[in-house]
Protein backbone atom coordinates (compact mmCIF):
# COMPACT_ATOMS: atom_id res chain seq x y z
CA UNK A 1 0.00 0.00 0.00
CA UNK A 2 1.10 3.55 -0.74
CA UNK A 3 0.95 6.46 1.66
CA UNK A 4 0.97 8.72 -1.42
CA UNK A 5 -0.90 6.93 -4.25
CA UNK A 6 -1.23 8.22 -7.79
CA UNK A 7 -4.80 9.21 -6.99
CA UNK A 8 -7.06 9.39 -3.98
CA UNK A 9 -10.46 7.70 -3.88
CA UNK A 10 -12.29 10.34 -5.88
CA UNK A 11 -15.67 8.61 -5.86
CA UNK A 12 -17.30 9.92 -2.69
CA UNK A 13 -19.96 8.40 -0.49
CA UNK A 14 -22.39 10.98 -1.88
CA UNK A 15 -21.54 9.80 -5.42
CA UNK A 16 -22.33 6.22 -4.44
CA UNK A 17 -25.64 7.23 -2.87
CA UNK A 18 -26.64 9.13 -6.02
CA UNK A 19 -25.71 6.13 -8.19
CA UNK A 20 -27.58 3.71 -5.93
CA UNK A 21 -30.71 5.84 -5.98
CA UNK A 22 -30.58 6.12 -9.77
CA UNK A 23 -30.17 2.36 -10.24
CA UNK A 24 -33.06 1.59 -7.89
CA UNK A 25 -35.43 4.13 -9.43
CA UNK A 26 -34.61 4.10 -13.13
CA UNK A 27 -35.71 1.79 -15.92
CA UNK A 28 -33.16 2.98 -18.48
CA UNK A 29 -29.41 2.57 -18.25
CA UNK A 30 -28.24 2.75 -21.87
CA UNK A 31 -27.30 6.04 -23.53
CA UNK A 32 -30.23 8.38 -22.91
CA UNK A 33 -31.39 11.62 -21.26
CA UNK A 34 -28.77 11.66 -18.50
CA UNK A 35 -25.99 11.38 -21.10
CA UNK A 36 -27.55 14.30 -23.00
CA UNK A 37 -27.80 16.34 -19.79
CA UNK A 38 -24.16 15.73 -18.94
CA UNK A 39 -23.12 16.64 -22.49
CA UNK A 40 -24.95 19.96 -22.15
CA UNK A 41 -23.40 20.74 -18.77
CA UNK A 42 -19.94 19.81 -20.03
CA UNK A 43 -20.29 22.06 -23.09
CA UNK A 44 -21.34 24.96 -20.87
CA UNK A 45 -18.44 24.36 -18.48
CA UNK A 46 -15.86 24.07 -21.28
CA UNK A 47 -17.23 26.90 -23.40
CA UNK A 48 -18.06 25.01 -26.60
CA UNK A 49 -21.25 24.45 -28.58
CA UNK A 50 -21.29 20.66 -28.71
CA UNK A 51 -20.10 17.65 -26.72
CA UNK A 52 -20.57 13.93 -27.39
CA UNK A 53 -20.05 11.52 -24.49
CA UNK A 54 -18.23 8.30 -25.35
CA UNK A 55 -16.89 5.25 -23.52
CA UNK A 56 -13.35 6.52 -22.90
CA UNK A 57 -10.74 9.11 -23.79
CA UNK A 58 -9.27 6.57 -26.22
CA UNK A 59 -12.66 6.28 -27.91
CA UNK A 60 -12.61 10.06 -28.30
CA UNK A 61 -9.19 9.78 -29.98
CA UNK A 62 -10.53 7.24 -32.47
CA UNK A 63 -13.61 9.30 -33.28
CA UNK A 64 -11.57 12.45 -33.96
CA UNK A 65 -9.21 10.69 -36.37
CA UNK A 66 -12.19 8.96 -38.02
CA UNK A 67 -13.79 12.37 -38.52
CA UNK A 68 -10.50 13.59 -39.99
CA UNK A 69 -10.73 10.79 -42.56
CA UNK A 70 -14.28 11.81 -43.46
CA UNK A 71 -13.46 15.51 -43.79
CA UNK A 72 -9.96 15.31 -45.31
CA UNK A 73 -10.00 11.99 -47.13
CA UNK A 74 -8.23 8.72 -46.46
CA UNK A 75 -4.46 8.45 -46.11
CA UNK A 76 -1.86 11.11 -45.52
CA UNK A 77 -0.05 12.24 -42.40
CA UNK A 78 -1.06 13.49 -38.98
CA UNK A 79 1.47 15.32 -36.79
CA UNK A 80 1.62 13.79 -33.30
CA UNK A 81 3.65 14.16 -30.09
CA UNK A 82 6.05 11.52 -28.76
CA UNK A 83 4.89 12.38 -25.22
CA UNK A 84 1.27 11.33 -24.73
CA UNK A 85 -0.89 8.25 -24.49
CA UNK A 86 -0.73 5.26 -26.85
CA UNK A 87 -4.22 5.96 -28.25
CA UNK A 88 -2.98 9.32 -29.56
CA UNK A 89 -0.89 7.24 -31.96
CA UNK A 90 -2.88 4.01 -32.36
CA UNK A 91 -5.97 5.97 -33.43
CA UNK A 92 -3.92 7.62 -36.18
CA UNK A 93 -2.51 4.30 -37.37
CA UNK A 94 -5.75 2.35 -37.20
CA UNK A 95 -7.71 4.94 -39.18
CA UNK A 96 -5.19 4.75 -42.02
CA UNK A 97 -2.89 7.71 -41.43
CA UNK A 98 0.87 7.91 -40.97
CA UNK A 99 1.90 9.43 -37.62
CA UNK A 100 4.63 12.06 -37.91
CA UNK A 101 6.47 12.70 -34.66
CA UNK A 102 7.80 16.13 -33.74
CA UNK A 103 9.57 17.07 -30.52
CA UNK A 104 8.02 18.73 -27.49
CA UNK A 105 8.94 21.80 -25.52
CA UNK A 106 10.34 21.08 -22.05
CA UNK A 107 8.37 23.99 -20.63
CA UNK A 108 4.97 22.60 -21.68
CA UNK A 109 5.75 18.96 -22.58
CA UNK A 110 3.60 19.59 -25.70
CA UNK A 111 4.70 19.78 -29.34
CA UNK A 112 6.30 23.13 -30.18
CA UNK A 113 5.27 25.56 -32.91
CA UNK A 114 8.55 25.58 -34.83
CA UNK A 115 8.70 21.78 -34.83
CA UNK A 116 5.12 21.50 -36.10
CA UNK A 117 5.77 24.08 -38.82
CA UNK A 118 8.87 22.27 -40.09
CA UNK A 119 7.01 18.94 -40.37
CA UNK A 120 4.06 20.16 -42.46
CA UNK A 121 3.95 19.06 -46.09
CA UNK A 122 1.37 18.44 -48.83
CA UNK A 123 0.34 15.15 -47.19
CA UNK A 124 -0.45 16.62 -43.76
CA UNK A 125 -4.11 16.39 -42.77
CA UNK A 126 -4.19 17.26 -39.06
CA UNK A 127 -2.27 18.08 -35.89
CA UNK A 128 -2.82 16.22 -32.62
CA UNK A 129 -1.74 18.45 -29.71
CA UNK A 130 -1.66 16.76 -26.31
CA UNK A 131 -1.78 18.93 -23.19
CA UNK A 132 0.49 16.48 -21.36
CA UNK A 133 0.17 16.13 -17.57
CA UNK A 134 -2.15 19.15 -17.50
CA UNK A 135 0.17 21.81 -18.93
CA UNK A 136 -1.29 24.18 -21.49
CA UNK A 137 0.32 23.50 -24.87
CA UNK A 138 -1.77 25.77 -27.12
CA UNK A 139 -0.95 29.26 -28.34
CA UNK A 140 -2.11 31.68 -31.03
CA UNK A 141 0.74 30.74 -33.37
CA UNK A 142 -0.25 27.06 -33.42
CA UNK A 143 -3.93 27.88 -33.99
CA UNK A 144 -3.02 30.24 -36.85
CA UNK A 145 -0.59 27.70 -38.35
CA UNK A 146 -3.32 25.07 -38.57
CA UNK A 147 -5.72 27.51 -40.23
CA UNK A 148 -3.05 28.75 -42.64
CA UNK A 149 -2.43 25.22 -43.93
CA UNK A 150 -6.09 24.11 -43.72
CA UNK A 151 -5.28 21.44 -41.14
CA UNK A 152 -7.60 20.07 -38.51
CA UNK A 153 -6.36 20.85 -35.01
CA UNK A 154 -7.23 18.17 -32.45
CA UNK A 155 -6.62 18.94 -28.78
CA UNK A 156 -6.18 16.02 -26.40
CA UNK A 157 -7.11 17.33 -22.95
CA UNK A 158 -7.43 13.97 -21.20
CA UNK A 159 -4.96 15.06 -18.50
CA UNK A 160 -5.77 18.78 -18.59
CA UNK A 161 -9.35 19.45 -17.49
CA UNK A 162 -9.53 23.14 -16.64
CA UNK A 163 -6.13 24.18 -17.99
CA UNK A 164 -6.39 27.58 -19.66
CA UNK A 165 -4.80 29.83 -22.25
CA UNK A 166 -5.72 33.53 -22.20
CA UNK A 167 -8.44 32.78 -19.64
CA UNK A 168 -10.11 30.31 -22.00
CA UNK A 169 -10.20 26.59 -21.26
CA UNK A 170 -8.11 24.27 -23.40
CA UNK A 171 -10.27 22.05 -25.55
CA UNK A 172 -12.10 25.06 -26.96
CA UNK A 173 -9.38 26.23 -29.37
CA UNK A 174 -9.08 23.37 -31.87
CA UNK A 175 -11.53 21.93 -34.39
CA UNK A 176 -12.09 19.00 -32.02
CA UNK A 177 -10.98 18.07 -28.52
CA UNK A 178 -10.87 14.91 -26.43
CA UNK A 179 -11.38 14.43 -22.70
CA UNK A 180 -11.10 11.37 -20.46
CA UNK A 181 -13.12 10.69 -17.34
CA UNK A 182 -11.13 7.64 -16.31
CA UNK A 183 -10.68 6.97 -12.60
CA UNK A 184 -7.87 9.18 -11.35
CA UNK A 185 -8.45 12.13 -13.65
CA UNK A 186 -9.80 15.50 -12.51
CA UNK A 187 -13.32 14.12 -12.82
CA UNK A 188 -14.35 10.49 -13.19
CA UNK A 189 -17.33 8.64 -14.60
CA UNK A 190 -15.47 5.34 -13.92
CA UNK A 191 -14.92 4.91 -17.66
CA UNK A 192 -15.89 7.65 -20.07
CA UNK A 193 -14.78 10.45 -22.33
CA UNK A 194 -16.00 13.36 -24.43
CA UNK A 195 -15.54 14.70 -27.96
CA UNK A 196 -16.07 18.47 -28.11
CA UNK A 197 -16.42 20.88 -31.04
CA UNK A 198 -17.94 24.15 -32.19
CA UNK A 199 -18.58 22.82 -35.70
CA UNK A 200 -22.04 21.44 -36.55
CA UNK A 201 -20.85 18.93 -39.18
CA UNK A 202 -18.17 17.58 -36.87
CA UNK A 203 -20.76 17.24 -34.12
CA UNK A 204 -23.12 15.20 -36.28
CA UNK A 205 -20.27 12.97 -37.46
CA UNK A 206 -19.20 12.37 -33.85
CA UNK A 207 -22.75 11.35 -32.91
CA UNK A 208 -22.87 8.86 -35.79
CA UNK A 209 -19.38 7.45 -35.26
CA UNK A 210 -20.26 6.86 -31.60
CA UNK A 211 -23.27 4.71 -32.53
CA UNK A 212 -22.32 2.35 -35.37
CA UNK A 213 -22.53 5.14 -37.96
CA UNK A 214 -26.35 5.26 -37.78
CA UNK A 215 -28.00 8.41 -39.08
CA UNK A 216 -30.84 8.12 -36.54
CA UNK A 217 -28.31 9.29 -33.92
CA UNK A 218 -27.81 12.57 -35.81
CA UNK A 219 -29.96 15.60 -36.66
CA UNK A 220 -33.01 15.48 -38.94
CA UNK A 221 -31.05 17.36 -41.60
CA UNK A 222 -28.29 14.73 -41.49
CA UNK A 223 -30.84 11.94 -41.70
CA UNK A 224 -32.41 13.53 -44.78
CA UNK A 225 -29.00 13.93 -46.40
CA UNK A 226 -28.43 10.18 -46.37
CA UNK A 227 -32.05 9.06 -46.89
CA UNK A 228 -32.68 6.41 -49.53
CA UNK A 229 -36.01 4.85 -50.53
CA UNK A 230 -34.59 1.32 -50.42
CA UNK A 231 -32.97 1.58 -46.96
CA UNK A 232 -34.77 1.50 -43.61
CA UNK A 233 -34.26 4.97 -42.10
CA UNK A 234 -33.76 3.38 -38.67
CA UNK A 235 -30.82 1.39 -40.02
CA UNK A 236 -29.10 3.77 -42.40
CA UNK A 237 -25.34 3.76 -41.82
CA UNK A 238 -23.62 6.88 -43.15
CA UNK A 239 -20.11 6.29 -41.81
CA UNK A 240 -18.13 3.20 -40.74
CA UNK A 241 -18.78 3.80 -37.07
CA UNK A 242 -18.18 2.06 -33.77
CA UNK A 243 -20.12 1.25 -30.63
CA UNK A 244 -18.48 3.77 -28.31
CA UNK A 245 -21.54 4.90 -26.38
CA UNK A 246 -21.48 5.61 -22.69
CA UNK A 247 -24.24 4.69 -20.25
CA UNK A 248 -26.69 6.60 -18.09
CA UNK A 249 -24.84 5.38 -14.99
CA UNK A 250 -21.60 6.99 -16.16
CA UNK A 251 -23.41 10.24 -16.91
CA UNK A 252 -25.14 10.33 -13.50
CA UNK A 253 -21.74 10.12 -11.83
CA UNK A 254 -20.39 12.84 -14.13
CA UNK A 255 -23.28 15.14 -13.28
CA UNK A 256 -22.48 14.79 -9.58
CA UNK A 257 -18.71 15.11 -9.96
CA UNK A 258 -18.79 18.21 -12.17
CA UNK A 259 -20.18 20.11 -9.19
CA UNK A 260 -16.78 19.94 -7.47
CA UNK A 261 -14.54 19.92 -10.55
CA UNK A 262 -13.38 23.54 -10.21
CA UNK A 263 -12.44 23.00 -6.56
CA UNK A 264 -10.41 19.93 -7.52
CA UNK A 265 -8.62 21.91 -10.23
CA UNK A 266 -7.75 24.69 -7.76
CA UNK A 267 -6.28 22.14 -5.34
CA UNK A 268 -4.15 20.55 -8.08
CA UNK A 269 -2.84 23.95 -9.14
CA UNK A 270 -1.86 24.82 -5.56
CA UNK A 271 -0.12 21.46 -5.16
CA UNK A 272 1.88 21.99 -8.34
CA UNK A 273 2.94 25.50 -7.28
CA UNK A 274 4.15 24.18 -3.91
CA UNK A 275 5.97 21.29 -5.61
CA UNK A 276 7.89 23.43 -8.10
CA UNK A 277 8.68 26.12 -5.54
CA UNK A 278 10.36 23.64 -3.16
CA UNK A 279 12.19 21.34 -5.59
CA UNK A 280 15.91 22.04 -6.03
CA UNK A 281 16.24 23.54 -9.52
CA UNK A 282 19.89 22.50 -9.69
CA UNK A 283 18.92 18.83 -9.41
CA UNK A 284 15.52 18.84 -11.10
CA UNK A 285 13.99 20.57 -14.09
CA UNK A 286 11.58 23.18 -12.73
CA UNK A 287 11.26 25.54 -15.70
CA UNK A 288 7.74 24.50 -16.61
CA UNK A 289 5.27 27.03 -18.01
CA UNK A 290 3.02 27.17 -14.98
CA UNK A 291 0.48 29.69 -16.28
CA UNK A 292 -2.91 28.12 -16.84
CA UNK A 293 -1.86 24.65 -15.73
CA UNK A 294 -4.23 22.07 -14.27
CA UNK A 295 -1.82 19.31 -13.46
CA UNK A 296 -2.96 15.71 -13.59
CA UNK A 297 0.29 14.70 -11.89
CA UNK A 298 3.50 16.16 -10.45
CA UNK A 299 6.48 15.82 -12.82
CA UNK A 300 9.88 14.87 -11.46
CA UNK A 301 12.67 15.17 -14.04
CA UNK A 302 16.33 15.06 -13.05
CA UNK A 303 18.74 17.44 -14.69
CA UNK A 304 20.27 15.94 -17.80
CA UNK A 305 23.31 13.79 -17.14
CA UNK A 306 22.35 13.01 -13.55
CA UNK A 307 23.27 9.58 -12.21
CA UNK A 308 20.81 9.77 -9.31
CA UNK A 309 17.72 8.21 -10.85
CA UNK A 310 17.97 4.96 -8.88
CA UNK A 311 18.53 6.87 -5.65
CA UNK A 312 15.58 9.13 -6.40
CA UNK A 313 13.31 6.13 -7.01
CA UNK A 314 14.60 4.50 -3.80
CA UNK A 315 13.50 7.56 -1.81
CA UNK A 316 10.04 7.45 -3.37
CA UNK A 317 9.71 3.77 -2.55
CA UNK A 318 10.93 4.32 1.00
CA UNK A 319 8.37 7.10 1.44
CA UNK A 320 5.70 4.83 -0.11
CA UNK A 321 5.05 7.23 -2.97
CA UNK A 322 3.59 5.64 -6.09
CA UNK A 323 5.22 6.79 -9.33
CA UNK A 324 5.36 6.12 -13.06
CA UNK A 325 8.63 6.15 -15.00
CA UNK A 326 8.89 7.95 -18.31
CA UNK A 327 6.17 10.48 -17.52
CA UNK A 328 2.91 10.54 -19.50
CA UNK A 329 2.06 7.27 -21.24
CA UNK A 330 5.41 5.61 -20.57
CA UNK A 331 7.59 8.29 -22.13
CA UNK A 332 8.64 8.59 -25.78
CA UNK A 333 6.13 6.65 -27.87
CA UNK A 334 8.64 6.15 -30.70
CA UNK A 335 10.57 3.81 -28.39
CA UNK A 336 7.57 1.52 -27.84
CA UNK A 337 7.56 -1.88 -29.62
CA UNK A 338 4.14 -1.56 -31.28
CA UNK A 339 5.36 1.17 -33.63
CA UNK A 340 7.94 -1.04 -35.34
CA UNK A 341 5.24 -2.79 -37.35
CA UNK A 342 3.65 0.36 -38.75
CA UNK A 343 4.70 3.10 -41.13
CA UNK A 344 5.59 6.32 -39.36
CA UNK A 345 7.95 9.27 -39.69
CA UNK A 346 10.18 10.92 -37.11
CA UNK A 347 10.52 14.46 -38.41
CA UNK A 348 13.52 15.46 -36.33
CA UNK A 349 15.74 14.48 -33.44
CA UNK A 350 13.44 14.01 -30.44
CA UNK A 351 15.92 15.41 -27.96
CA UNK A 352 13.49 16.76 -25.37
CA UNK A 353 11.21 13.73 -25.60
CA UNK A 354 14.15 11.39 -25.01
CA UNK A 355 15.34 13.53 -22.11
CA UNK A 356 11.92 13.30 -20.45
CA UNK A 357 11.84 9.56 -21.14
CA UNK A 358 15.29 8.88 -19.67
CA UNK A 359 15.30 11.24 -16.69
CA UNK A 360 11.65 11.73 -15.83
CA UNK A 361 8.75 10.26 -13.91
CA UNK A 362 5.60 11.53 -12.28
CA UNK A 363 3.84 11.10 -8.95
CA UNK A 364 0.24 11.64 -7.94
CA UNK A 365 -1.43 15.01 -7.58
CA UNK A 366 -4.78 14.94 -5.83
CA UNK A 367 -6.92 16.79 -3.34
CA UNK A 368 -5.90 14.77 -0.27
CA UNK A 369 -2.32 16.06 -0.38
CA UNK A 370 -1.32 18.65 2.19
CA UNK A 371 1.16 21.47 1.63
CA UNK A 372 3.42 20.13 4.38
CA UNK A 373 3.37 16.64 2.89
CA UNK A 374 4.60 18.02 -0.43
CA UNK A 375 7.28 20.12 1.26
CA UNK A 376 8.54 17.15 3.27
CA UNK A 377 8.98 15.01 0.17
CA UNK A 378 10.80 17.84 -1.60
CA UNK A 379 13.28 18.03 1.29
CA UNK A 380 14.04 14.34 0.97
CA UNK A 381 14.37 14.49 -2.82
CA UNK A 382 16.60 17.56 -2.63
CA UNK A 383 18.99 15.56 -0.45
CA UNK A 384 19.23 12.66 -2.88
Amino acid sequence: MYDWPLINDNISQRDKEILSSFILNSNRFTNGPKVAEFEQQWSKWLGVKHSVMVGSGAAANYITTSITRELKGAGGEIIVPPIGWVSNISSVINTGFKPVFVDVSLETMSIAYENIKAAINKNTKAIVLVHALGFNGINDKIVSLAKEHDLLLIEDCCEAHGATYNNKRVGSFGDMSCFSFYFGHHITTIEGGMVCTNDEETYQLARMFRSHGMTREASKETQEKYASPDINPLFTFAVPGYNMRSSEINAVLGLEQIKRLDLNIDARQRNFDTWIKHLDSEQYFTGFAGAGNSNFALPLILTEGSTKKDAMCAILEEEKVEYRLGTAGGGNQTRQPYLKNYEHRIAEELRNSNYIHDYGLYIGNHTDLSEQQIKNLCVRLNNV
